[in-house]
């Protein structure tokens, strides 16, 4: 697994903890920063997606919610919403990362960590999300 892509599972794994136990995910960030527990320090890429998902959340929430048809935020499993949080910030908000890229670590996480439907939902919506990228951004 490269650097990045333990990155993201670090960011996931912040943004998840945090939706579970209902803690604001910027004070949870802070608390890995400073105490990683028995980990090593969060990767930068890992903050920055932190921050980056944070930051856009309810533009993100809007076009999930929006694009997710027949599912709203809170029936979407935890897992799924945290890695589509994190596709959707990468695609739109990162120039550095390709979106093909984006989609394909947001679906091997949802293989390895969620429901058997995970990888085709999440696939589904952020390919969504990259056809409509133009008009999102514009």
């Amino acid at each position: 697994m490269g650097a990045r892509s333990k990155a993201r599972k670090r960011a996931l794994d912040v943004l998840f903890e945090a939706d579970q136990r209902g803690i604001d995910p910027v004070g949870l960030l802070a608390d890995r920063i400073a105490e990683p527990g028995t980990e090593a320090s969060l990767p930068q890429y890992s903050v920055d997606l932190v921050e980056g998902v944070i930051a856009e959340q309810d533009r993100i929430d809007e076009l999930l919610a929006t694009h997710a048809h027949g599912w709203t935020i809170d029936r979407m499993p935890a897992v799924d919403r945290a890695l589509l949080r994190l596709g959707t910030w990468e695609i739109l908000f990162n120039d550095d990362v390709p979106d093909a890229v984006a989609v394909d670590e947001a679906v091997e996480l949802a293989r390895s960590l969620s429901t058997d439907e995970s990888p085709q939902f999440v696939n589904g919506l952020l390919g969504r999300i990259v056809d409509l990228k133009p008009t999102l951004l514009a």
